[in-house]
């Protein structure tokens, strides 16, 4: 019984039961199970079945839930893709993936560049006189479930193939290892093209538990997220290692619902405070390896000064720590994370050469055709059987919870006609996670350049994750002998040689040099234009939290994230600002604006 046989025997047993929750609507399980397998038949019509990509393209909701339900009904893999991609990766995934269709809403037909696959948005007359019945499957325990695409070194994201075996085995170490039934209500929060949705998704559907989507406003917002899970009466829930980190610190009501926090993505920073009225758990694994390899409680109230290990193995896989001929690393010594059992998924997609470095024959197991994945990853085992993640052993960066390949960046910024060569590292202090990305380019000679230009370019390829916030403009990469670029000789991005837009306006009221100076302070360069933009610049939606509650410290007024996104310049900022403070004057004394007045500095 793979997954879609188990999300069908709970919509059996309570098809009443609330399956989605998004804002005010809410989806039943019985509604599920007749939606999906109409969808289902739709798609068998259409050619999908075994080994047969379909592309979708949906926000978080109840559509993506039934989408994705009724494609691997269908018997077809499902390949998520972030509806805020740009066009040209879109396309690049769809082309990768030789998918003929995506799935996808009305609201975003318009968004899907045109392709050699056909743009299907989903309503209530495409599946109209399909019968509600279920499919015969046809899946097998090696057929293909979903493909995920993560960076590429080569430049192009690589498609992450996993069966339905690896699947079904992440969903029943979840069930298991939570105690995950039907009366737990869980989230929705992460990115759609994120593997972590994958693990959202599945265990809980399967378990006959109420999924909830976390409206977009709510995602990195810490406080009104805990506001909202604590009213919404959630019980388990996983949120990305910056985010967790941010809602363990805030205090809870000590009778909250919540019992189970899972995290990961990145590296756990903290152990959680005492008070904490759930537990936190820690978890590891790559998208090769379906979403998580090892998961392990962290244990409140520690101060060792060591960060939290990364867990044990989940049930059915395998960890081993090995040197660089893959043998087993001397005990409690570094060595390469190599992981083997369920969770090891097909490889990559259309990549044999990457598949053949990456997964390799697995010489513990006496299993046929099994194999090890190596990830790349520096480890030890800890005394208590614990695995301590140490770092990477290449270039791979992580950007907020994101797998970021310099490479692919590069490549990326060497089509642009007046970029010769470049070279994309991290920027920023790797043990509190606040990295950015740094780019250093050789330019044609007399080329003119400036930073806005080349994130538009970049902008057009790529996620805004992977945009660097400075660019240093070079004569040349310096390089070691061996050829290779000596990072030991890259000069620091300093406001001498950052580049520095040719039209730079300085910020001009009282209100904007303040919000500036902010703006400054916190990604941490020396000046911002009136024009800049904060996302732009290395901000994020998390950062975007603490420029609010910095500017509600030194104006008195509550911005809104939202605000933020809608107008994310200095500018843009400054002027949502003064209409807040001057519907706030409107209702106050005189004196009460004299202080509030004194306070801002406008």
């Amino acid at each position: 019984m793979w997954v879609p046989e188990l999300v069908h025997e709970q919509a059996s047993r309570r098809p009443q039961a609330v399956a989605v929750v998004t804002g005010e609507k809410k989806f039943t399980y019985g509604e599920l199970e007749v939606r999906s397998n109409q969808l289902a038949h739709w798609l068998r019509a259409q050619g999908v079945g075994p080994e047969v990509p379909v592309g979708l393209c949906m926000t978080r909701s109840a559509d993506l839930a039934m989408s994705a339900l009724a494609i691997l009904k269908a018997g077809g893999a499902y390949v998520p893709i972030d509806p805020d991609y740009p066009e040209n990766r879109v396309r690049m995934l769809l082309e990768d993936c030789r998918a003929a269709l995506i799935l996808t809403q009305p609201c975003l037909a318009g968004q899907i560049p045109l392709g050699n696959y056909e743009r299907v948005a989903l309503n209530q007359k495409l599946t109209a006189g399909q019968p509600d019945s279920p499919l015969e499957s046809r899946v097998e325990a090696d057929t293909l479930a979903y493909i995920i695409f993560t960076s590429g070194s080569t430049g192009r994201p690589k498609g992450v193939e996993i069966t339905h075996r690896n699947l079904l085995n992440l969903v029943l170490w979840h069930q298991r290892a939570f105690n995950v039934g039907h009366q737990d209500r869980a989230t929705l929060h992460a990115s759609p093209g994120f593997d972590a949705a994958v693990w959202e998704l599945w265990p809980y559907l399967a378990s006959g538990s109420t999924l909830y989507v976390v409206d977009e406003e709510l995602r990195a917002a810490a406080e009104p997220l805990r506001d909202w899970l604590v009213a919404k009466c959630i019980t388990v829930s996983f949120l990305p290692t910056a985010m967790a980190e941010l809602l363990i610190d805030l205090s809870w009501p000590q009778d909250t619902r919540l019992r189970v926090l899972l995290t990961g993505a990145d590296t756990l920073r903290r152990y959680p405070p005492r008070t904490l009225p759930f537990v936190l758990v820690n978890n590891y694994g790559p998208t090769e390896c379906t979403v998580v390899a090892t998961s392990a409680e962290v244990p409140a109230g520690q101060n060792s000064g060591d960060l939290p290990p990364i867990g044990k193995a989940i049930d059915n896989v395998q960890l081993y720590i090995l040197d660089d001929q893959l043998q087993p690393a001397p005990s409690e010594a570094p060595g390469e994370l190599v992981i083997g059992g369920a969770g090891v998924g097909r490889g990559y997609l259309n990549l044999p050469e990457a598949t053949a470095e990456k997964f390799v024959r697995d010489q513990f197991s006496g299993a046929p055709g099994a194999r090890l994945y190596r990830t790349g990853d520096l480890a030890r085992l800890l005394p208590d059987g614990q695995i301590a993640f140490l770092g990477r052993m290449d270039e791979q960066i992580k950007i907020r919870g994101f797998r970021v390949e310099p490479q692919e960046i590069s490549a990326v910024l060497e089509r642009h006609p007046a970029i010769r060569q470049s070279f994309v590292s991290a920027d920023g202090d790797e043990r509190s996670g606040d990295r950015r990305l740094l780019a250093y380019i050789v330019c044609a000679p007399e080329a003119k350049v400036t930073s806005s230009g080349l994130r538009a370019f970049l902008a057009e390829f790529v996620p805004d994750y992977m945009l660097p916030s400075r660019f240093v403009r070079l004569e040349k990469l310096p390089l070691s002998a061996h050829g290779k670029v000596d990072r030991r000789q890259l000069p620091p991005a300093t406001d001498h040689n950052t580049l520095v837009d040719a039209d730079f306006e300085a910020p001009q009221s009282p209100v904007e040099r303040r919000v500036g100076e902010i703006v400054a302070e916190l990604l941490g360069v020396h000046r911002v234009a009136r024009d800049d933009n904060f996302f732009n610049l290395g901000g994020h939606s998390l950062m975007g939290a603490q420029i609010i509650a910095k500017l509600r410290d030194a104006f008195g007024v509550e911005l809104s994230l939202r605000s933020l996104f809608d107008e994310p310049t200095i500018a843009g900022i400054s002027l949502a600002i003064e209409q807040l403070v001057e519907a706030k004057l409107a209702t106050m004394s005189e004196e009460e604006v004299e202080r509030l007045l004194a306070s801002s500095g406008m």
